[in-house]
């Protein structure tokens, strides 16, 4: 099979592209996310659409935030739209007259990867995405494992912390409530509310009150050496690394790639990711490690691997 449109489904934008065999991007287009879930479907027909003129598209594949089905056809849930047994792939096939496969979006990013990114070489790979929450995707044996009923690899929501912080989706202690981009930004505030002095960078690039302190913040004045954001950042990664180590006894994998918004500051956080992970791998001073590399591909990721899994069928 030749080119395909991966789009994925943002949370302000839809973006289209057309990918080649080799995970190169030749043409997109993006769209404003729409309120309503019909018109949802609507923005990504009209992506496909524009995106895919002037070319031979094959098949489309559609990254989507939630639970899909073990048929890659119906978002069962979604956490950001209303759709509840969702029909995507039937609803997007009669529009665009192509086939249609649904992924969850961890998944097509984590399948993008390991096809055209830092899992190249690896047979066995599990990703994490570090973002607003934490995602993940399981590629075994060359192949990703999505569990009999579609779900598996929901990371974020494995409760590390009995009867811990509450989560949005119902939960306590879920794992994306200590390593995730909110867990940081909660950590800047708590800490430069505590010690102010050592959090001037920090409170200086917002409006002067811990309240104020956003994500970008973080990352700005940890690499102006910031006492607070960089502690900030080291108590996301000790988290972060804990559960690697977790995952390590359930997997058992050669690498984990972590990607999200969060790994964009590089050794920033993934150092000392590495150095918690060691720290909680049972049996580490006994047993080979897996690698732990950061993500190649960026927001890229969703798209390209949506389409190479629709190349797939």
């Amino acid at each position: 099979m030749g080119l395909t449109i991966g789009v994925d489904i943002g949370g302000t934008k839809i973006a289209a592209g057309v990918v080649d065999e080799e995970g190169s991007i030749l043409d997109t287009h993006t769209v404003p996310t729409p309120p309503t879930p019909e018109g949802i479907v609507d923005a990504i027909c009209a992506a496909v659409s524009e995106a895919g003129k002037g070319h031979q598209i094959e098949a489309v594949g559609i990254g989507a935030a939630g639970y899909v089905d073990d048929k890659r056809a119906t978002v069962l849930f979604a956490p950001n739209i209303d759709w509840r047994h969702e029909p995507l792939k039937d609803k997007v096939e009669q529009r665009v007259g192509l086939p249609v496969v649904v992924e969850n979006d961890a998944n097509a990013a984590a399948w993008g990867e390991y096809r055209f990114g830092a899992g190249q070489g690896h047979e066995d790979v599990i990703c994490i995405t570090l973002g607003t929450g934490l995602g993940g995707g399981i590629i075994i044996g060359n192949k990703l494992r999505r569990g009999r009923f579609g779900v598996a690899a929901e990371f974020g929501h494995i409760r590390v912390v009995p009867d811990g912080l509450l989560c949005g989706c119902g939960s306590q202690g879920c794992w994306e409530q200590y390593a995730s981009g909110r867990a940081l930004v909660r950590y800047a505030r708590q800490r430069a509310a505590a010690t102010p002095e050592n959090a001037e960078v920090l409170l200086s690039l917002g409006d002067g009150t811990p309240e104020g302190v956003q994500g970008k913040h973080v990352s700005e004045a940890a690499r102006a050496g910031d006492p607070v954001a960089i502690d900030s950042f080291r108590e996301l990664a000790r988290w972060a690394g804990a559960g690697l180590a977790d995952l390590a006894s359930l997997f058992d994998p050669s690498a984990f790639i972590v990607g999200g918004g969060v790994s964009d500051e590089g050794e920033l956080v993934l150092d000392p990711i590495r150095k918690s992970f060691r720290r909680w791998l049972i049996g580490g001073s006994y047993r080979p490690h897996a690698q732990v590399l950061a993500a190649q591909l960026g927001n890229k990721a969703g798209l390209v691997g949506a389409a190479d899994l629709a190349r797939q069928g």
